[in-house]
């Protein structure tokens, strides 16, 4: 274009290319005007990505900034956001990772172990939960992660830790999730066969609780993809490229991630682009309301 010619070649004074070029002096600074307030509306755009992306610790891709900044009513492009991102050097920390079960189940492959959430649809919250263990490392060694996890609102609602894998840490994490949370009968606690969840004290403490058990079938970590999924983002956000000296510092930070950023602040699309707390609270107040 002649105007952004003229601008980007100061060697000459503007009145000289425009007579070049046959055009008009004020065309010229009317292009000029409006290219600087599309600058500043692009400094101010890209201020508000990189704010988005730093909050979030590195970890949201264009995706995720596309839905916060049209959940607070402002346009967003996926094309453009990915487009300023990569100007400006901003890349998500999420790469492909797969994460393996550490639980053994090869004592628990009878009928008896019965997959109750397979291919039900589940909208309240406090009806099916869903648990696994993995393991995360630190310079002192191993440290096993026990989760339990609402499968509606993605909200972590309980959590224990340990420098071994045994029942006790499933034990921990469900007294800790109930402790905070209304866990009452009826409600589905699923899990692989792993022998921490089919031990007869796991078993029974669900049971006087009211609490039914449903299982994964044997080789599919597919049917526990919420808690599997989990652990994959939990181990590309916080854990990977950062190393920690000891299990407190490991344990500490997350705990910190959970509570701090994944429950409370890490907004997810199939929310609704809120963060799973929130959406917990949005979602009984919906419920109460069509009462």
């Amino acid at each position: 274009m002649i105007y952004g010619f003229i601008y980007e070649h100061p060697e000459y004074p503007v009145v000289k290319w425009a007579r070049f070029f046959q055009v008009s002096t004020s065309g010229y600074y009317e292009h000029l005007r409006v290219r600087k307030r599309r600058e500043s509306e692009e400094a101010t755009y890209k201020a508000k990505i990189k704010r988005l992306f730093n909050e979030s610790d590195g970890t949201y891709g264009p995706d995720r900034i596309c839905g916060v900044l049209r959940r607070s009513g402002q346009k967003a492009s996926y094309r453009r956001v990915s487009r300023f991102m990569s100007e400006m050097g901003l890349s998500s920390v999420h790469n492909r990772h797969r994460t393996r079960s550490l639980t053994d189940s090869r004592k628990a492959r009878g009928d008896g172990y019965m997959n109750l959430v397979r291919g039900v649809a589940f909208k309240k919250p406090r009806q099916v939960v869903s648990s696994d263990i993995t393991y995360l490392k630190s310079s002192e060694g191993w440290l096993y992660l026990c989760t339990v996890k609402d499968i509606v609102t993605g909200e972590v609602l309980g959590m224990s830790t340990s420098e071994t894998m045994k029942k006790e840490l499933a034990i921990q994490a469900f007294i800790n999730a109930r402790t905070r949370h209304e866990l009452g009968a009826g409600l589905i606690f699923h899990s692989d066969r792993g022998s921490q969840y089919t031990s007869n004290e796991f078993v029974k403490i669900l049971a006087t609780s009211g609490i039914v058990q449903s299982y994964s079938r044997v080789g599919m970590p597919g049917d526990n993809a919420w808690s599997e999924s989990f652990f994959a983002t939990l181990k590309k956000e916080c854990i990977h490229f950062k190393q920690f000296h000891t299990r407190d510092s490991l344990r500490q930070a997350v705990f910190e991630w959970i509570e701090g950023f994944y429950n409370t602040r890490r907004v997810q699309e199939r929310l609704g682009y809120m963060p799973p707390r929130a959406y917990a609270v949005y979602i009984r107040n919906e419920m109460k309301q069509a009462v």
